[in-house]
């Protein structure tokens, strides 16, 4: 460890008491900031940990809708996102309403460097096209989405959401990865939102062959937000958390992981003796990466930059989030 970052450490947990703060780092993140985390993990499994902690100030090392969450289910907490422009480009692809952003970039993702805004319309738009049809949010959504939506899902429980509703019919948003999965795992009938993971989205069969031709061996453990024609061909189609467990509850040795490289450094600290290939060497998610130590420094310091979802919109989204907890 640079001599440096020994310091800011220091300072960060000097701060940290000083605030009655927790630090929470998705699977995703650096390294760095995963070691001085408090809690690692998924998003909403994150949000949930601290609304169960005694402190004042949550301090979340991870992209904006993250952080929403964490303001949904603790209100009366001071929630902190390090770095402001840390956002989720799949979330930004669906809008309730509104002026919404054509043209995005993303940084090294050169199969389809600029794309066109999926949807002409948006999130109530398409609610009034099929009236009466229930919106299933993935929890990678803005808190103002969530607030417009049925019910809430994970990566791990969207079969188990959508068997849940009484209709024939439910409205998937925004991922259409993890949609047709679902649509493959459930008799519903899936009206999908044409969003996606561009990390997850650019891995394709022909990587998985070559992924396999390299390390014959390993067992592919694969994201829901992979592409269809990729999780046919995978071993296991799971969550980051539901990839750790696997890991650490299999006789094999090796595996590909099909998810963002974050997630390779946890997998290989909590299983020292196996070994973890990454299925893309790019599957880099740069929001992800905008935190460093010096973030979460500025954030304590500073006090910056407070995440507060308004009221009227956070329960809504809680009711969202709390009818999928509510399932069995």
């Amino acid at each position: 460890m640079k001599e440096e970052d020994r310091g800011i450490i220091e300072e960060i947990l000097r701060l940290k008491e000083r605030r009655r703060a927790v630090i929470l780092s998705h699977n995703y993140q650096r390294e760095e900031v995963q070691e001085i985390a408090d809690f690692v993990g998924d998003s909403l499994e994150l949000s949930r940990k601290a609304a169960g902690v005694d402190c004042e100030v949550i301090v979340f090392c991870g992209v904006n809708f993250m952080a929403e969450s964490a303001s949904i289910l603790s209100p009366e907490k001071t929630v902190l996102l390090p770095e402001l422009d840390a956002t989720c480009p799949m979330a930004d692809m669906v809008r309730v309403s509104g002026e919404r952003k054509v043209w995005r970039t993303f940084p090294g993702y050169e199969e389809q460097p600029t794309f066109r805004f999926p949807h002409h319309f948006t999130l109530r738009e398409m609610k009034a096209r099929y009236p009466g049809v229930p919106v299933v949010a993935y929890v990678n959504t803005t808190a103002e989405v969530k607030a417009e939506s049925d019910i809430c899902c994970t990566s791990a429980n969207v079969v188990k959401v959508m068997e849940s509703l009484p209709d024939e019919r439910v409205i998937s948003i925004p991922d259409r990865n993890l949609s047709a999965w679902a649509a493959r795992n459930t008799s519903k009938e899936v009206i999908t939102w044409d969003g996606f993971c561009h990390v997850h989205d650019r891995v394709t069969a022909g990587d998985v062959r070559r992924a396999r031709e390299e390390h014959p061996e390993a067992l592919l453990m694969a994201h829901p937000e992979c592409r269809l024609e990729v999780l046919e061909l995978a071993d296991h189609v799971t969550s980051t958390s539901g990839m750790l467990r696997y890991a650490g509850a299999s006789d094999a040795r090796e595996f590909i992981v099909g998810t963002e490289t974050g997630l390779i450094y946890r997998l290989k600290k909590e299983n020292p003796e196996k070994t973890f290939h990454p299925l893309r060497r790019d599957m880099i998610c740069p929001n992800m990466k905008k935190t460093r130590l010096r973030s979460v420094l500025r954030s304590l310091a500073e006090m910056t930059h407070v995440v507060k979802v308004p009221e009227e919109t956070r329960l809504r989204a809680k009711r969202a989030l709390d009818r999928m907890l509510e399932i069995r």
